[in-house]
């Protein structure tokens, strides 16, 4: 009787898993029939491109924004305007708790990042937009479509990383998506093979650990590199590589309010840490005693 309540179970989630709008949630807008070439660039557009990047430098994303968003009105198919417009417009999204204003912001971002895929299919920043792009809608929609998402963005980030190895934030997101679908649940799992034709091939926790070894190797003054770093490693178990990686990051002075969030994370988790392993270290030498 138990283990026939268990399969019913198991219908019941797999049928919710496969229930609501998510067919087609991340399927990608139809390319037109003819790439456009890419615009040129005018004096006005490059001046334009030199003030975002001033804003973005001096972490004024939402001004950024509005000036790639400027350029694109001028040239449509500028490149660096689509790419930044779209990893802009997920930074931005992330931040609201509002899933409304998220979805907004991430559903544009997805717009941006086809559309400089369509500039550049092969631009290992395209790629990287459009697998961060739906990286983060995945967080707003149902199982099946998180699932798909994942699925939908392997080939994306393996080239961003491929086209540019040194594409920092590339290799995070190479990181995360390693992480992530080697952790899928067992119903996860199930549902992939039954209906998705099997989970996506390649992922383990050892490549996240070696990805994001290589993100914080190329920009060692990003805390949210080791910060990543260090629960994967908590979760494989490596204590000690985890507090060293959490070291490194209490070093690194925060700039924005998301780092300093991140910064004080890290310390908790570090002092934590510490405590378990000193609490270990005195109950094995009092068993010794």
């Amino acid at each position: 009787m138990r283990k026939l309540f268990v399969c019913l179970w198991v219908v019941v989630v797999l049928i919710g898993l496969n229930a609501g709008p998510a067919h087609g949630q991340f399927r990608k807008p139809k390319p037109k029939p003819k790439a456009p070439v890419e615009s040129p660039i005018s004096s006005e557009v490059a001046n334009l491109l030199a003030e975002a990047r001033t804003l973005q430098a001096q972490y004024k994303e939402s001004e950024a924004l509005a000036k790639y968003e400027q350029v694109l009105a001028k040239a449509p198919a500028t490149y660096e305007a689509l790419w930044q417009a779209a990893v802009l417009s997920v930074r931005i999204g992330a931040r609201y708790t509002d899933e409304t204003r998220k979805l907004a912001y991430f559903s544009a971002a997805r717009l941006y990042s086809s559309r400089a895929l369509v500039v550049r299919p092969d631009g290992a920043e395209s790629n990287y937009a459009e697998a961060l792009a739906l990286a983060n809608q995945a967080t707003l929609v149902t199982a099946r479509a998180r699932l798909l998402a994942y699925r939908e963005m392997k080939p994306y980030v393996f080239k961003a990383v491929e086209q540019r190895p040194d594409f920092a934030d590339a290799w995070q997101l190479l990181g995360r998506w390693h992480f992530r679908v080697d952790h899928y649940s067992l119903i996860e799992r199930v549902y992939s093979r039954l209906f998705l034709g099997g989970t996506p091939d390649g992922a383990s926790s050892n490549a996240a650990v070696n990805a994001l070894l290589k993100a914080h190797e190329l920009e060692p003054q990003r805390i949210q590199y080791p910060y990543d770093l260090a629960r994967i490693l908590l979760s494989q178990k490596l204590r000690t590589r985890a507090v060293a990686a959490l070291q490194d990051a209490v070093e690194i002075t925060p700039v924005t309010a998301e780092e300093l969030e991140i910064s004080r994370r890290c310390r908790k988790l570090l002092v934590q840490l510490n405590r378990k392993m000193l609490k270990q270290v005195q109950n094995r030498v009092r068993e010794l005693e």
